[in-house]
């Protein structure tokens, strides 16, 4: 293989050139014998392209999933623990993925490793790939020399958030089908059916309830006006989603969210089981106090909880115990919570105390999304029934006139 590369030579001068290697590290290896520093190499193809790691990516090649990257932890985690060095365990990654994003970004921290960078500095590289967690808990192991642990960690953590989030949407995903689907029969049978029983309703001459002419005008507009109808329709979408965008909006939105009988109280829970668990993980693997609770509220996407643990910053900041700033926000975090930190911090196990409020509470958000469907289906069928009669009393009440005249 050809590799084009730049490097300094012992005296200082930089320079370029194209050499015959077996790999970028049988390269890398031999520079660094004669004294020499690397400082960027690309393949070159049979026709003299270059296919460096650091090439353009069409964006295309889509993105790095949250289980690909729980494989990337559990994978370099197991196989530094049996020994093999970090990058070699990046190489026979790079050679197993399949995805091109995730196959370029394990090369180039390869690159950036065999350069001289620590593993955490080359994963700030990519900012958007691994969050502030995984830079912190691998710049932990690094510095304590239990890399492989942290990794293993970094898994567990992501993979316990991955899921519970996975659980909550997927007993969300049932009740917005079936109100998509309302929608939709909804606006068939006014472009469809209303139009028939229009022209019976003008055949008799009578007067029509305030609810017909409702039906009859919305089913007038979507069939005579139909681009209109859709335009209306996409706008009203496209402007929700404009507006949870906001900073106004999202307030709007997870405040109002969390008053959701039910529904609130799961968010309420699963965020104290991401707090607990990232402030634990973190902890656990020997980042202090103030920088974990920084990187939880980082982790943390509700601005209430954020805004929480700036409080917590400031009051960790001042000596005063992390358990007081949760004890005051029951509102946010249920009251167990802040009585198990405080007896960690009188324990002195805050990291093994705050593994158990997670575990507890991802417990409680996997059973109440199993309840979730149970609960939500009879109000489905409530809103269904209000709907199916609300039209049936629209459309047949006239007839029912027009029969009682006769």
């Amino acid at each position: 293989m050809k590799f084009s590369y730049k490097a300094i030579r012992k005296d200082g001068e930089p320079y370029q050139d194209v050499r015959d290697a077996v790999d970028k590290f049988a390269l890398f290896r031999q520079l660094k014998k004669d004294g020499e520093t690397l400082v960027s190499i690309n393949e070159v193809g049979e026709r003299g392209e270059r296919r460096g790691f650091s090439s353009f990516v069409p964006t295309w090649l889509g993105k790095i999933k949250m289980h690909e990257k729980i494989s990337i932890a559990r994978s370099l985690g197991g196989m530094i623990e049996a020994g093999l060095a970090l990058s070699r365990a990046l190489q026979v990654l790079e050679r197993q993925a399949t995805n091109k994003k995730l196959k370029k970004v394990l090369g180039d921290l390869n690159t950036s490793i065999s350069s001289g960078k620590s593993f955490h500095q080359a994963l700030e590289e990519y900012p958007k790939v691994f969050n502030s967690l995984f830079v912190s808990m691998v710049k932990a192991g690094e510095e304590s020399g239990n890399l492989a642990s942290s990794l293993k960690q970094i898994a567990d953590q992501i993979e316990k958030t991955y899921l519970l989030q996975k659980k909550v949407k997927g007993a969300m995903m049932y009740p917005g089908i079936i109100m998509g689907l309302m929608v939709v029969i909804g606006i068939l049978m006014l472009i469809f059916v209303v139009p028939r029983l229009t022209q019976t309703f003008k055949d008799l001459n009578t007067e029509l309830p305030a609810s017909t002419k409702f039906v009859i005008f919305l089913s007038d507009f979507f069939k005579n006006h139909y681009i209109v109808a859709v335009l209306i329709i996409v706008g009203v979408i496209v402007g929700m989603r404009y507006a949870l965008k906001t900073n106004i909006g999202k307030k709007l939105f997870e405040k109002g969210s969390l008053r959701l009988p039910v529904i609130g109280n799961i968010i309420k829970e699963m965020n104290s089981a991401r707090t607990a668990r990232t402030l634990s993980s973190l902890l656990a693997s020997g980042v202090d106090l103030l920088p974990a609770i920084d990187i939880t509220s980082e982790i943390l996407q509700n601005n209430s909880y954020k805004q929480v643990m700036a409080e917590a910053h400031l009051a960790v900041e001042k000596g005063r115990p992390l358990s007081e700033i949760f004890s005051k926000h029951e509102y946010l975090y249920p009251v167990f919570v802040g009585e198990m930190i405080s007896v960690g911090e009188e324990t002195g196990q805050l990291s093994h105390m705050l593994l158990g409020v997670a575990t507890y509470y991802e417990t409680e958000v996997e059973q109440k999304t199993k309840d979730l469907s149970t609960i939500i289906e009879p109000v489905l069928m409530v809103f269904i029934g209000l709907g199916v009669g609300f039209f049936a009393i629209s459309m047949v009440s006239p007839m029912y006139s027009v029969m009682n005249n006769i």
